[in-house]
């Protein structure tokens, strides 16, 4: 009797050092957004991204495809990134299920200070960082990175390995490649930076058309339709 005593004794004391484990919220998507923030990217570049970003949030198409999902919601989360290890949150982890919301979220960017300059261009980093973001509060049916970049990898190890890791945990890389500096840099995505179930790279022939592209690849994303499916869906009023 003593000796039981003593092992309740020892589970209860051992049960207040173990952190309760935090409840996941069940979404259809976690989202992480990979900004460009290299220093090929001027501000007024930089300020081209983040209203393309915004304005897709709170397209009412957009809106519509998270409505659709089994869960009705999405998370996202995103920040700018440059040189290996060199990246800054914009945006924490937002769910997403209407208008007010994704007003909010796209708010929050809006608002976010450019603090990265330069230091190079490395999708691996920003690949890697992506990943150490995930399970932070949601859980999603699947799990997607969104890497926006107008420049091939030149600081880091190579983006496929990072892409490979990215795979195999379960994670699908997609890419939205800008060409006004580099016109193949979407077959260089296709081929070292994309990866996972359904992935996909889309193509912005520059900055003034990055709207319209990240809008359909959104939807793409959102709703997990083949790209001319979501540039259908892009068609509708704004």
């Amino acid at each position: 009797m003593h000796l039981r005593r003593i092992a309740l004794a020892i589970a209860l004391s051992l049960a207040t050092l173990v952190p309760a484990t935090r409840a996941q919220t069940q979404v259809d998507l976690e989202l992480v957004l990979a900004l460009d923030a290299s220093g090929s990217v001027d501000m007024n570049e930089w300020r081209q991204q983040v209203q393309g970003y915004a304005q897709a949030f709170t397209n009412p198409a957009v809106i519509q495809a998270i409505q659709a999902g089994g869960r009705r919601s999405i998370a996202v989360t995103m920040f700018q990134w440059s040189g290996y290890g060199l990246q800054a949150n914009m945006a924490g982890w937002t769910q997403i299920h209407d208008q007010a919301s994704a007003q909010a979220f796209a708010s929050a960017i809006v608002e976010s200070r450019r603090i990265i300059f330069g230091g190079g261009t490395s999708l691996s980093g920003a690949i890697d960082y992506a990943m150490r973001q995930f399970g932070r509060g949601f859980t999603g049916t699947r799990r997607v990175i969104d890497v926006s970049g107008d420049g091939s990898n030149n600081n880091g190890h190579p983006p496929g390995l990072a892409r490979d890791q990215a795979v195999k945990a379960g994670v699908t890389i997609n890419g939205l490649a800008i060409l006004n500096d580099e016109p193949r840099l979407d077959s260089y995505y296709l081929d070292n930076v994309i990866g996972g179930a359904d992935a996909f790279v889309m193509s912005a022939q520059d900055y003034e058309t990055f709207a319209r592209a990240i809008l359909n690849k959104l939807l793409t994303e959102i709703a997990d339709a083949a790209p001319s499916a979501a540039a259908g869906l892009a068609a509708l009023p704004e």
